[in-house]
């Protein structure tokens, strides 16, 4: 089975930008380097690694790297922050 990671990258606008790739060091390396200038990363380098998770499937990776793109900043932040308690919370919807 080949690896794949989720990963985000931490932008120095300070945005968060979440992708899935086999090859973690050379795809960083390519978002470190501009390498494709027309990634949401390429204006706003440097970047930093803060989270990463390794799958043995490349479908489960994908699936969670479209969820992970939906959430809030606050639970992004949470997820890197390690505060997996929080998480649940943070998916509630607050009604008026």
């Amino acid at each position: 089975m080949q690896q794949s990671f989720v990963y985000i990258l931490k932008c120095s606008d300070q945005s968060y930008y979440t992708g899935v790739t086999s090859n973690l060091s050379q795809r960083f390396f390519q978002h470190q380097s501009g390498f494709y200038p027309d990634c949401y990363t390429y204006k706003r380098r440097p970047v930093e690694l803060v989270f990463y998770c390794e799958f043995t499937d490349i479908n489960l990776a994908i699936e969670k790297e479209k969820q992970i793109k939906k959430w809030s900043r606050a639970k992004k932040e949470a997820l890197i922050n390690e505060d997996y308690d929080d998480l649940p919370n943070l998916a509630k919807k607050k009604f008026l």
